[in-house]
């Protein structure tokens, strides 16, 4: 990685804004695969309302990238909104708990507000709603939480927000604490599967040559996903078994399941986040080798799938 890049990640990193699934890239990758397998009907309805109610620009972008289209650029609009509508916070992910047997996910849902909950809704939204500023927003809601339906840690946690609690050093990289009361260091386990393993796999490319790239990759595969149909809830199981399996199964230290318990931060499950420093997790080279392969082809579902969603609702 060069200089600045290095640079900028290693801020990123310690500093998060909060937790963004797939940072920019990845989010805006999703959108531009997506764009190429919508219908062209379906295209033309999207971008239409996006046209006829466009992102408020005085609402403060945390991605600075120029040059998307009104699709790609909505699939981000979601993070930055929450700094209007703390509550659909909730809405980014489901904390199926370690361990958990496969089966009904409501349960896990709380108060109806999590990631497949919230995909529903809007996708009502976005047939139903009389109000262009719905119906655009139902629609960028919907381009944002498929991508994080599909982001492992999103559907994932042992008792620690997510991998938030799990503290690790990164490419030599030693975690910092960043907030004491709250026990939270950076880098941690959710914040290198959000975006730091992305970024450098993907250093030097645009967001253009990747969503290219992977898009010739898994071109071959995508018919099969569509011909699932929509299923929400084994999206989200999925995803989970992909965070058992890699993001937490190909960890160095192996890290015990906990008792599931309730709690808001990670100085909660006694001490969680102090316990997971203790086990001095390191991961570089081979960790991120395995990540890449998962969240690569992660990324190439939630393209499909999101477009796949979109036709369905604009036959």
């Amino acid at each position: 990685m060069n200089g600045a890049r290095c640079a900028l990640l290693a801020i990123v990193l310690l500093f998060p804004m909060r937790a963004w699934a797939w940072g920019c890239k990845g989010h805006e990758t999703i959108a531009l695969i997506a764009e190429k397998h919508l219908t062209p009907h379906a295209r033309a309805i999207a971008d239409q309302i996006l046209r006829d109610s466009p992102i408020d620009p005085s609402l403060p972008r945390y991605c600075k990238n120029t040059g998307l289209d009104a699709f790609t650029d909505s699939s981000t609009w979601a993070d930055d909104y929450r700094s209007q509508r703390p509550k659909t916070g909730d809405w980014h992910f489901i904390d199926i708990p370690r361990g958990a047997a496969q089966g009904e996910i409501e349960k896990y849902c709380r108060s109806d507000d999590c990631v497949t909950s919230a995909i529903r809704d809007q996708m009502g939204l976005l047939r139903t709603a009389d109000s262009p500023k719905q119906r655009a927003d139902a629609l960028r809601f919907i381009i944002h939480l498929v991508g994080d339906l599909h982001q492992p840690l999103h559907t994932t946690t042992n008792n620690d927000r997510g991998g938030n609690c799990v503290p690790l050093s990164f490419f030599g990289q030693s975690p910092q604490l960043t907030n004491a009361q709250n026990e939270t260091y950076a880098p941690n386990l959710h914040s290198i599967w959000d975006f730091g393993i992305l970024e450098r796999m993907t250093d030097g490319e645009t967001v253009a040559q990747f969503a290219e790239e992977l898009d010739r990759e898994f071109r071959g595969r995508m018919a099969p996903w569509q011909q699932e149909g929509i299923r929400l809830d084994d999206w989200a199981w999925e995803s989970h078994e992909a965070a058992e399996r890699t993001a937490y199964g190909d960890l160095p230290r192996k890290i015990p399941i906990e008792t599931p318990r309730a709690g808001d931060s990670c100085a909660g499950d006694n001490h969680i986040g102090t316990r997971m420093l203790s086990l001095h997790e390191r991961v570089a080279g081979d960790y991120q080798n395995a990540a890449a392969s998962v969240i690569r082809e992660q990324l190439a579902k939630a393209s499909v799938r999101l477009a796949m969603i979109l036709n369905s609702i604009w036959r």
